[in-house]
C-alpha cells in the first residue's frame, strides 16, 4: 500500500556521486579524470566561456554604436478603453488611482493617455501627457483632461 512513510525513488533512478581521487581501484584515482598537468588540471584552473584563445575577442572587435540618453522621459501608457473598463463615471483619474486599479506599475512616474477605444463615462483626468485624440474623446464625453507636463 502506498503511504507517505514508504514513498521512494524508483530503483535505478538515482546514481551515486563519482568519488574522484580515491585510488586506482576506483577508476578515477590519481589525476581524478583531469589528465596530466595543464591549466584545466589545476585547482581553480579553467578557461572562461568567452575566452577565444588569445585572439582579439568579439566584443572588442566590433565597433561601439549609439548612446543612452540619461535625460530620456519614459511614460507609462494608458488607453481610453482601459479607463472605461476600470473606472466608474465621474471618477478622478491620476497616478495613484491608476496604480490602485493595476493599469500602471508606478504611481510617481509620468503617465501618457492614448486614444484607443471609446469613452462614454465622464472622467476628470490628470496626466503628464495626452494625445489629441484622447483629449478630444474625453471632452466629447463631458470630461476634462489636465496635462501637467
Amino acid at each position: 500500500m502506498l503511504k507517505l512513510n514508504n514513498l521512494g525513488v524508483p530503483k535505478g533512478a538515482t546514481k551515486d556521486k563519482k568519488r574522484r581521487g580515491r585510488g586506482p581501484g576506483s577508476g578515477t584515482g590519481k589525476t581524478g579524470g583531469r589528465g596530466h598537468k595543464g591549466q584545466k588540471a589545476r585547482s581553480g584552473g579553467g578557461i572562461p566561456p568567452w575566452f577565444e584563445g588569445g585572439q582579439m575577442p568579439l566584443n572588442r572587435r566590433l565597433p561601439k554604436r549609439g548612446f543612452t540618453n540619461i535625460f530620456k522621459k519614459v511614460f507609462q501608457l494608458v488607453n481610453l478603453d482601459e479607463l472605461e473598463a476600470r473606472f466608474e463615471g465621474g471618477a478622478t483619474i491620476d497616478g495613484p488611482s491608476l496604480k490602485s486599479v493595476g493599469l500602471v506599475k508606478y504611481s510617481d512616474r509620468p503617465v501618457k493617455l492614448l486614444g484607443r477605444g471609446k469613452v462614454e463615462k465622464t472622467f476628470t483626468v490628470n496626466v503628464a501627457k495626452a494625445s489629441k485624440t484622447a483629449i478630444a474623446a474625453v471632452e466629447a464625453a463631458g470630461g476634462t483632461v489636465t496635462v501637467s507636463g
